[in-house]
């Protein structure tokens, strides 16, 4: 695999929005504030120029971030 633009707490992000959660849902399952889900999504539509959730989830499923299994998605 191809080295990511994303950090690993990025691309951990990414995987849970490509997979539809909400931002709360995110922050819960990282264990994070609400606020550091909202900068590490800036951060990534920033890295990805990507203007909304959608186009983050398009990438993801593009680049391999995300496979059809939970325990498959790769880092």
């Amino acid at each position: 695999m191809r080295e990511l633009p994303l950090t690993t707490r990025e691309t951990d992000v990414v995987r849970l929005v490509a997979r539809g959660r909400s931002n709360e849902e995110l922050a819960t399952e990282l264990h994070v504030s609400l606020s550091t889900v909202k900068t590490h999504l800036a951060s990534v539509q920033r890295k990805l120029t990507a203007r909304n959730r959608v186009e983050i989830a398009a990438w993801a499923w593009e680049n391999g971030v995300c496979t059809g299994r939970n325990t498959q998605d790769r880092l």
